[in-house]
């Protein structure tokens, strides 16, 4: 490839992770509170459909920007209040956090639009374009966030106590301060930060919502997180490679290589559009079972107070 190509490859990879960081910093902040949070792909499923929706009735992106932020933080209290208040299975409620809104994004949809699942187009003025360089305002806050949300956990106390619920939380209470609402308020940044990742899946990647839009990017975004080591930076890293492979399998398409003794006459053999399209999912399942044992994860994770 010539050096426009790179270039445009590195701006498409920026535009696919985009969501897949907001994602990570929301599970990063959920889980180094304690809490496990599965539910990523759902919550920004769901928020994916609340703005698709929202702006397809009031014709505003505001209306559709609030709807998907206000339904990822009602999702992360009703996560909370299932297994913070209740001490309920984090990852069983993760797991049905995601099946429910699978569900009830194409239940809706289809009551409301009739359109197989999915909702309306919408306009560009609906959405939020490329401003500076190619990319739209959605990129640049993705990645302004990681390090404000460096900062907020390694430089100030809130970070610090947040940080502490996750490793030691009776010592947390021991100082006088609640685990509760500490947890509490990490929920409540994850969901407006899994928000932001399903409404920018409508109002800034596509255009309008359909079924199972996110596909799997939540546990992408869980991947790599757990990659990063449960910090913002690593994260982000391994964002950009998510990102990469996905933007290169796109391009990939159709590709032909040249394997001698196979294939045509020729020696070429066309790549699998699937095998291609795989990529992204294959990195993941690998940096999972060659990396998950080797990270240390916050040592109160998952563990009711």
């Amino acid at each position: 490839m010539d050096d426009a190509q790179w270039l445009s490859l590195l701006a498409s990879t920026f535009r696919v992770s985009a969501p897949l960081v907001f994602c990570a910093l929301a599970g990063l902040l959920s889980e180094r509170a304690g809490v496990i949070d599965l539910g990523l792909e759902g919550k920004m499923l769901l928020s994916a459909f609340a703005a698709g929706a929202a702006g397809a009735f009031t014709g505003s992106l505001t209306a559709a920007l609030g709807a998907a932020l206000l339904v990822g933080f009602a999702l992360s209290m009703l996560h909370g209040f299932a297994c913070i208040t209740h001490r309920g299975d984090q990852v069983v409620l993760g797991i049905a956090l995601t099946m429910t809104a699978a569900g009830l994004s194409v239940v809706l949809a289809v009551a409301w639009f009739g359109q197989g699942g999915q909702t309306p187009p919408l306009p560009n003025t609906l959405r939020f374009l490329p401003v500076w360089f190619g990319q739209n305002s959605l990129v640049y806050l993705a990645l302004g966030l990681v390090p404000v949300i460096w900062f907020f956990l390694f430089r100030t106390t809130v970070g610090l106590r947040l940080r502490a619920t996750g490793e030691n939380p009776a010592m947390v209470e021991a100082a006088g301060l609640s685990v509760p609402l500490l947890r509490y308020g990490a929920l409540a940044i994850n969901g407006l930060l899994c928000g932001l990742a399903g409404s920018y899946l409508v109002l800034a990647q596509g255009a309008n919502f359909s079924p199972h839009m996110t596909a799997g990017r939540g546990y992408m975004a869980l991947a790599a997180m757990i990659f990063g080591k449960w910090h913002p930076v690593g994260a982000l890293g391994a964002c950009l490679l998510f990102g990469f492979l996905d933007a290169a399998a796109i391009r990939l398409q159709g590709v032909s290589i040249a394997l001698p003794g196979l294939g045509d006459p020729m020696g070429v053999v066309e790549i699998p559009v699937q095998a291609i399209q795989a990529l992204p999912y294959l990195m993941t399942v690998l940096l999972l079972a060659g990396f998950v044992g080797h990270a240390r994860a916050p040592a109160a994770l998952g563990i009711p107070k």
